[in-house]
């Protein structure tokens, strides 16, 4: 049997694991929202953003974090755990137009490093937002930051232009019950009725189920 392995990356397309709260949000307004990194899980991660947001004497400091590689369970798992999961598939083009002209704004993808490297690692201060431990390299994650050293803001917020949103993909955990509910729910806030919704299949497929039954 050949095996065969997913690429690292999809080209053209983000995907931002959240949930239905945040959902509602996007597709209500129509906006991509940056919020501060403080409630971020990873301690290690708001540590760096935290001296970038000191040693840069900022007042602003907000972030979203996507990714580039195609749906894995650990994405879900880490990012989306609960039956409310929700992952936005993203036009990576017509997103990042959305951040075009804005003062502040800046996005790559992020970097990782091994910890063996620790005695050559002196990253420029600009670079800190854009670094991480290697064991996340699987994430392949984009990020957005906005920052201002003037005002004060709590979030940031940008319009999204027609067709950012590819496609609403609901948790593998949601209960099937529920699924054709919120699909409506989603659809009457999403009244252009372009973007694709549905739950994901990750944990129950039935045509990767027919590979086991057809074993010779």
């Amino acid at each position: 049997m050949t095996q065969t392995t997913s690429p690292s990356r999809v080209e053209g397309v983000f995907r931002r694991f959240t949930n239905l709260a945040a959902t509602i949000h996007l597709l209500r307004m129509n906006q991509i929202t940056l919020l501060p990194p403080d409630s971020w899980d990873d301690q290690n991660d708001r540590h760096f953003m935290d001296v970038y947001k000191k040693r840069k004497t900022l007042k602003t400091l907000t972030a979203i974090c996507l990714s580039q590689a195609p749906e894995t369970y650990h994405h879900w798992r880490v990012f989306s755990p609960n039956s409310d999961g929700v992952c936005l598939l993203l036009n990576r083009d017509k997103l990042l137009q959305a951040f075009n002209g804005y003062p502040g704004v800046r996005h790559k993808a992020v970097h990782y490093e091994e910890i063996s490297r620790l005695p050559d690692l002196h990253p420029a201060i600009d670079d800190l937002p854009f670094i991480k431990r290697y064991p996340y390299e699987p994430e392949s994650e984009y990020r957005i930051i906005c920052e201002s050293s003037t005002r004060k803001d709590l979030a940031s917020s940008f319009d999204l232009l027609p067709g950012t949103v590819e496609a609403v993909i609901l948790s593998p955990w949601m209960p099937k019950p529920l699924v054709n509910s919120v699909r409506g729910a989603l659809r009457m806030i999403n009244s252009t009725g372009r973007t694709a919704i549905y739950a994901s299949t990750l944990i129950s497929n039935s045509d990767w189920q027919k590979v086991a039954d057809q074993a010779i």
